[in-house]
């Protein structure tokens, strides 16, 4: 009798508090994740990248213009989401964790619905995946199974596809090098075509009952490869670069001055617009399979009652201070694209926030949209003021926290960053935002801004431990 009226108030809090579409269905969600993705959306401003269908869904609902991961890598990342966790709670920090090792008991994103009778699939990388390894292999080696009713993995031949093949980092020999194919066969012959495709067979059988969809694209990670007519999208003579001053990272600590530097890469400036072409059109190559997977949820009718997040799992830096790839600490690393769409708070669709937001946000906002009591231990708000006004003064989070290799620890403000490295021992950056936007000129050391380097050194310090620090554990 008490779990009838549980989910009786359940159901009233969703369809009255939230006016879903159609009160007869329940509230379903659709979590597109993409890998490696910049702010590189047309929709959030990029003045060369084109993504169609993502700004179609931005019109419909609200984009988020300061959203930072937790941790600048693949892992980390998403396991912080799935979670609502920071990393130092959940003890992932980095690609090769066991998120059940060093939480058995945790109740994840997914498996809140699930555990509430929703069906929750997974449709290739959510959680961490070795990429191109794992998709050449079709396995996922670090899922959480605890999280769905279903799995798809994805098998696709990454950069053994037909086609031209090229290379833009001639010098690194690593996983992580920037190969491209600019392949002879269609969407479907490759991975996010393939996994559209899976996702559109999942909403197909599940359309009625309520669900819970995950579906990862793994481009723009590399190898960049799309088919031809996302190249054709581009002309490559006309990328344009990141200007970087002169001497830019010589006033960096060094314990993270050369770290993914282009002396590791060898791009040349030639190279480099060849880069930022096959960078973008594995970006419209995703985006075109996204919104596949939108046009079926208009289809089936599903879109009146599906939930819609789209985000990446971190940024990248793409030449921007003469280094590439993630784990980095500066805003190209932090930020991310994020998109959510609620059919029925129609008064924010089409609109942006600029408030600090963190990706363990999503995880509360989810679960309150969906009227499902989460786990009382996260470390997220719910989003739904912004979603309601873009400059609610309800939303009151002042910083987003980001850490990384090294003991690399940073907070975002919205006029400073300010990071240290080796958990403060081995060098410290503050950046002017408002002035210095680019992150070009490091202030710690300039005595002029001491009183502001203490403020932030001690709001670090408070956040680390909020966030699950203990130095007896991470020093």
């Amino acid at each position: 009798m008490l779990r009838f009226y549980s989910l009786l108030i359940t159901t009233l809090y969703t369809c009255c508090s939230f006016a879903a579409g159609d009160a007869k269905r329940p509230v379903n969600v659709v979590l597109l994740m993409a890998d490696d993705l910049s702010t590189a959306l047309s929709g959030f401003g990029h003045p060369q990248c084109k993504t169609p269908h993502l700004d179609a869904l931005a019109r419909r609902g609200m984009r988020f213009e300061n959203m930072h991961c937790q941790y600048p890598v693949c892992g980390s990342s998403r396991a912080s989401l799935m979670t609502g966790l920071y990393p130092y709670t959940n003890g992932m920090l980095g690609n090769s964790g066991n998120l059940r090792k060093n939480m058995p008991d945790v109740v994840t994103l997914s498996q809140l619905f699930r555990n509430n009778d929703y069906h929750a699939g997974r449709v290739s990388k959510i959680y961490h995946m070795g990429i191109p390894r794992e998709i050449i292999a079709g396995t996922a080696e670090h899922d959480d199974p605890p999280s769905w009713n279903e799995t798809i993995n994805i098998k696709a031949p990454e950069q053994n596809a037909p086609g031209e093949k090229t290379e833009w980092s001639p010098k690194d020999k690593s996983s992580q090098t920037f190969t491209g194919v600019i392949a002879s066969t269609g969407d479907l012959e490759h991975a996010d075509g393939m996994a559209a495709e899976a996702a559109i067979g999942f909403l197909q059988r599940n359309r009625n009952k309520p669900f819970f969809l995950a579906c990862g694209f793994v481009r723009p990670h590399v190898p960049l490869v799309a088919p031809e007519k996302y190249f054709d999208l581009y002309d490559r003579n006309a990328m344009i670069t990141p200007k970087v001053p002169d001497g830019d990272l010589d006033d960096v600590p060094g314990i993270i001055r050369n770290y993914k530097a282009n002396s590791r890469y060898g791009v040349t400036p030639q190279l480099h617009k060849g880069l930022l072409e096959a960078y973008y059109s594995s970006i419209s190559y995703m985006d075109a399979q996204a919104g596949r997977i939108l046009d079926t949820l208009d289809e089936l009718d599903l879109r009146k009652n599906t939930i819609v997040i789209f985000s990446s799992d971190h940024g990248y830096l793409l030449g921007e201070h003469n280094k590439f790839q993630k784990q980095h600490l500066f805003e190209q690393s932090t930020r991310v694209p994020f998109i959510l769409s609620v059919p029925w708070l129609t008064e924010t669709h089409g609109k942006a926030t600029n408030q600090i937001t963190e990706l363990i946000d999503l995880y509360p906002t989810i679960a309150q949209l969906a009227g499902l009591t989460p786990p009382d231990n996260l470390h997220g708000q719910s989003l739904l003021p912004l979603l309601k006004n873009p400059k609610s003064q309800e939303w009151n989070k002042e910083m987003a926290f980001t850490i990384s290799r090294s003991g690399g620890e940073s907070i975002r403000t919205h006029k400073w960053r300010f990071t240290h490295w080796g958990y403060g021992l081995k060098g410290t950056e503050l950046y002017d935002l408002e002035k210095d936007p680019g992150e070009f000129t490091n202030l710690s050391k300039n005595r002029h801004y001491a009183q502001e380097m203490a403020k932030l050194k001690a709001m670090l310090k408070k956040k680390r431990t909020e966030a699950g620090y203990t130095p007896q554990r991470y020093n």
